[in-house]
């Protein structure tokens, strides 16, 4: 990935391609006299590109494994699944920000913040992402449908407004930080053909009906979902000597999700090859046959289950995380810690509707919706005094937080991540001239 930053003397654009995306944003301004303001104005991407993700499934899924897609096509941003660590527009330049102590490391490194120069500091930040998700799902009774056992599931992202604000106010040894941003989640997305976990479980019709010759089926299919976890911090740090420095703070969490999905018009062949609707004929056949059938039992019951499905659920909770951090600088070296610990956090079902057969998502029912705890570790050097390069590490305990029907003791580990980057910039007291120019990489295990 590369990126490259223009700055005049007062008004900084800055343009940038990274991978298959093309990302324009604008604008910063500074102004120092007494007291120093630093306003980063509206910064906004746009994801052009689309990504496909192919996900080949040969086996029945069940609604659970379709609200799990949904939800993991919600995650827009860097970082875990609840998890959202780009914050800030500065992690488009570079990856690699655990050791800031620029404006950004509200989030990203806190103690650093000690480092910075005395004054009132003031960032908003705006991004936008746009995703196309295709599930590509192998399943053999799909032929009844289309005649093709591959079929495509086609899933849009829309975020058009990412919003964050940043404020920092130092005076000497102390710095008081606050933030408002989407700390997890962050997204919508639909499908307008349901998802193939859905599909899969109406594609089993024929062969359940095999021996009333029905051999084809039908049926509308739509998802949606929204899933965003707000998250409101406040912290001080405080500078121990010329080298350290301490921080301690909490972010209040706000959980708000909804998934709106159904399953209307089940349609299966008759005897003479009409598509008509499963529920009505099965139950027509159901009532012909004699109690002594054995396929009498099967046809009700397959009746019962191909009326129209309808899901209407919102979730909401709210928790709180602790975080601490500290750092150190020596030189041209600087290094930043932070940990957060793990956020208990429940979501109550507010259900308008559900006859989907599945007691998750009833109305009043809570669910387990952990925050992982997060580790992060970064290390910057300056190489020159307008080239720096930068490591980081994040460690998500995932198998301590914990989830609906304990899936997370599933997990055999937590979640790493490994970030690095090089940047020119100038120093952040001189706003002019070129600012960044940067090369970085991220991996994830």
């Amino acid at each position: 990935m590369f990126f490259l930053f223009v700055c005049s003397e007062f008004v900084e654009k800055e343009v940038c391609f990274k991978r298959n995306q093309f990302i324009r944003g604008t604008f910063s301004r500074s102004f120092q006299k007494n007291m120093h303001i630093k306003v980063c104005c509206v910064h906004i991407c746009y994801t052009f590109a689309a990504v496909i993700t192919k996900i080949k499934n040969s086996m029945r899924k069940k609604l659970g494994v379709g609200i799990g897609m949904l939800i993991v096509s919600l995650s827009t941003f860097a970082g875990g699944l609840l998890t959202n660590t780009n914050q800030h527009v500065l992690f488009l330049r570079n990856l690699a920000r655990d050791a800031s102590t620029e404006i950004d490391a509200v989030y990203s490194n806190p103690a650093g913040l000690a480092f910075m120069p005395n004054g009132l500091h003031l960032s908003f930040n705006n991004q936008s992402a746009f995703q196309t998700r295709t599930i590509t799902s192998t399943f053999t009774p799909f032929v009844a449908y289309g005649g093709d056992a591959t079929k495509k599931f086609k899933g849009e992202a829309s975020v058009p407004f990412i919003p964050s604000l940043f404020a920092v106010y130092k005076n000497d040894k102390w710095a008081f930080s606050g933030s408002f941003a989407i700390t997890g989640g962050g997204g919508k997305a639909t499908f307008n053909n349901g998802l193939s976990s859905f599909e899969s479980i109406i594609a089993v019709l024929p062969l359940a009906g095999e021996s009333l010759d029905i051999d084809k089926y039908s049926v509308d299919s739509y998802m949606e979902g929204k899933q965003y976890i707000f998250g409101l911090q406040l912290g001080a740090t405080y500078k121990i000597n010329d080298h350290l420095s301490v921080f301690g703070g909490i972010r209040m969490n706000y959980v708000s999700n909804s998934y709106y999905g159904y399953l209307h018009d089940i349609k299966v062949n008759d005897a003479n090859g009409n598509m008509v609707l499963a529920s009505e004929y099965l139950g027509a056949v159901a009532s012909q046959l004699p109690e002594a059938d054995p396929r009498k039992g099967l046809v009700t019951t397959l009746a019962g289950v191909t009326t129209d499905k309808d899901l209407d659920c919102d979730q909401k909770g709210w928790g709180v995380t602790p975080i601490i951090g500290a750092n150190f600088n020596m030189g041209k070296w600087n290094v930043g810690v932070k940990y957060e610990f793990n956020t208990k956090l429940n979501v109550e079902n507010k259900t308008k509707i559900n006859n989907t057969g599945f007691p998750a998502y009833d109305d009043g029912v809570n669910t387990p919706h952990d925050i992982p705890s997060l580790l992060t570790v970064g290390v910057s050097y300056e190489v020159l005094p307008v080239l720096r390069a930068s490591v980081g590490y994040h460690h998500f305990f995932d198998t301590h937080a914990k989830m609906a029907d304990n899936r997370q003791k599933h997990l055999s580990r937590g979640t790493n991540e490994y970030l690095g980057g090089t940047g020119m910039g100038c120093d952040q007291s001189d706003p002019g001239k070129w600012r960044y120019a940067t090369y970085q990489i991220r991996s994830e295990r």
